[in-house]
């Protein structure tokens, strides 16, 4: 059986455990339970802080996890990524009180900074040639400026909404993460079996995400025409219809290309186009 840390709660926690729904393995999840078991597939749940998410994996205790890579990195075990997973994107970033100009980076040489952050922050820093006091705290850092331990903040943005409700307004990015997946370097044959079919149907579901299925209808002589433009994985499927002259063309489009191709659909003579979400792509 295959161990995998999750984050117990928060978002990255709401999404992983979609990720996991969606590959067809079911569970049964409780805010009380610490750790569950897959009824269908060799799995067993870890729900752990996410920062202790990366240590648990490198010393063995749990096979693989998923955690931000804000927090891989911060933790020194890039060495740990496998995959990137696409969701919980956000940065992390640099702040300072809204009513204070900002002109460039410089204007944070010798001042206080308060992070959860301090290894990342200091790397980008110095890499600028900035030197800072950094002060290292655990949650609640967008107080730090209002209560006078710091003159500016660095830590996680999603929104922004956080740091407008505290005042504060984001000057610097400093790191972009989304959630990864993450494992031990040293699997056994059996586990690394399982994990090959986890990430298999992980695949399926990141390209179904990434696609849409159309369908349309089209006169016999723009047939060649429209199936230049919908390459689908391969060629687009072309079906007879009922009424003579006309046929039906099936494919996949890329999310990317999708309202740029509709358009060009549209004006390559195609009718009665119909879009469908993917559930599973494999190919």
């Amino acid at each position: 059986m295959l161990r995998i840390a999750i984050q117990k709660s928060g978002r990255l926690s709401d999404d992983s455990l979609k990720l996991i729904r969606e590959c067809g393995i079911s569970f049964i999840s409780s805010s009380l339970k610490l750790k569950t078991e897959s009824t269908n597939f060799p799995l067993e749940i870890l729900f752990l802080r996410d920062d202790d998410i990366p240590g648990y994996v490198a010393d063995g205790v749990a096979d693989i996890g998923i955690v931000g890579q804000n927090v891989l990195v911060e933790e020194g075990m890039k060495h740990l990524s496998v995959e990137e997973l696409g969701f919980s994107r956000c940065r992390l970033s640099l702040a300072i009180p809204k009513g204070e100009n900002y002109t460039s980076l410089e204007d944070l040489n010798g001042k206080n900074i308060a992070t959860s952050y301090p290894n990342l922050l200091e790397s980008y820093l110095s890499e600028r040639g900035i030197k800072a006091h950094i002060h290292t705290i655990s949650g609640s850092v967008e107080i730090a400026p209002s209560i006078g331990l710091a003159d500016a903040i660095c830590d996680i943005v999603s929104s922004g909404s956080t740091l407008i409700s505290n005042g504060l307004k984001e000057v610097e990015r400093v790191f972009k993460s989304q959630a990864v997946l993450i494992a031990n370097q040293d699997l056994s044959a059996e586990k690394k079996e399982i994990l090959e079919k986890l990430l298999f149907r992980i695949h399926a579901v990141q390209r179904a995400q990434r696609a849409k299925y159309i369908l349309l209808n089209a006169p016999n002589d723009k047939v060649a025409e429209i199936s230049q433009l919908l390459p689908g994985v391969k060629s687009p499927t072309i079906l007879p219809l009922a009424e003579e002259g006309w046929s039906s063309l099936h494919s996949v489009v890329n999310e990317d290309d999708f309202w740029e191709i509709i358009e060009k659909l549209k004006a390559a003579g195609a009718q009665g186009i119909l879009v469908v979400p993917i559930e599973k792509m494999i190919i």
